[in-house]
């Protein structure tokens, strides 16, 4: 198949998170078409284990969803350029008050890929020392753990639907746990 080609790409709003795009593409046949794009700077989270094998999650409210969910310690990278494993190591201080000098790239997701660019790159972090919150403003995080089964089970419960916190519980799972 030929590529498409994109014709314009024209802001349509500017967020503090993401930015809102139309596109306007042209297929190989000629037909011209408006596509919607949501630009995003890219994130990082991390999936925090303790000497325990103890997995530290964060429950936090989701304007959204309009509820609370459990998900992964994440944030948005403060650059384009910015390393994901340098975001992951300050939202996993930032969210549940550990540090660790011990973080392993675990996957790359791509949580909407039909509309949207947003990458967030996943770590493990191991070794961890307690450290101290330090929440962002109108950020309210309650910090909890669980087993990894447990985790599993909340998984398959639809308990946790977080694509970012599915995919590094279900790969951790796999790769470190069977």
């Amino acid at each position: 198949m030929e590529p498409l080609k994109r014709l314009s790409r024209e802001l349509m709003y500017k967020g503090a998170i993401i930015d809102l795009y139309k596109d306007t593409v042209q297929g190989p046949d000629g037909n011209v078409q408006a596509y919607d794009f949501i630009g995003h700077k890219g994130a990082a989270a991390v999936l925090p284990v303790k000497d325990d094998g103890k997995i530290v999650m964060v429950r936090q409210y989701r304007n959204a969803l309009d509820r609370f969910t459990i998900e992964l310690p994440a944030g948005g990278l403060n650059s384009v350029d910015e390393p994901g494993i340098v975001c992951a190591a300050r939202e996993l201080e930032e969210e549940t008050g550990y540090k660790s000098d011990n973080l392993e790239h675990l996957i790359t997701v791509r949580t909407t890929i039909a509309f949207c660019n947003e990458k967030i790159d996943i770590y493990i972090a191991r070794d961890l020392v307690k450290s101290q919150q330090h929440l962002d403003e109108g950020e309210y995080v309650d910090v909890c753990e669980y087993t990894i089964e447990e985790l599993v089970d909340m998984v398959y419960k639809s308990v946790i639907e977080d694509s970012k916190t599915v995919s590094a519980i279900m790969t951790y799972y796999s790769k470190f746990c069977k």
